[in-house]
């Protein structure tokens, strides 16, 4: 199946897919409320805020996976609404390992990172850049958002 394909939902239910954002520059990332990297979504915020009007944005997945995860939708959004100030799309909660992985998970792992090393999500805040044309870019959770790396991936493939 196509990347773009792959179905997931919304905190509300509606079910929507990585094609609403074909052509533009997507940052999807496994987030969780009470992992000791939760200071990321401060700084996921500032890349949407400077980026959007490009065709930039960020999708967090909340994921339960490591144990850290607040245990509703309606409680991840207060959090990240009076915490951080979220406003880009903070999707429906998903697994990213094992049995129960999200196929969009299954896919993007797919993606080697850096060392040349595939597989599992490792811990929260996992970064996948998909540039136009479904090319996958991996970062692992210690790599902030605003490594010199990232914004050299995401402003290369934004229009000037």
């Amino acid at each position: 199946m196509d990347l773009y394909d792959i179905p997931f939902l919304r905190m509300d239910g509606s079910s929507t897919s990585l094609a609403e954002h074909r052509d533009d520059v997507v940052m999807v990332v496994n987030v969780a409320s009470r992992c000791g990297l939760a200071p990321q979504y401060a700084t996921l915020e500032v890349m949407h805020e400077k980026y959007k009007d490009r065709g930039f944005t960020v999708l967090g997945f909340p994921s339960n996976q490591f144990l850290q995860e607040l245990s509703s939708n309606e409680a991840v959004a207060e959090f990240c609404s009076t915490t951080y100030g979220v406003t880009f799309p903070v999707l429906d909660r998903v697994a990213v390992n094992g049995r129960r992985e999200h196929p969009l998970y299954a896919e993007l792992k797919k993606t080697k990172d850096r060392e040349g090393r595939a597989g599992r999500v490792t811990w929260n805040f996992e970064k996948f850049v998909v540039v136009p044309g479904g090319e996958v870019h991996r970062f692992r959770p210690r790599t902030l958002p605003d490594d010199p790396a990232i914004v050299e991936l995401i402003e290369s493939h934004l229009p000037r």
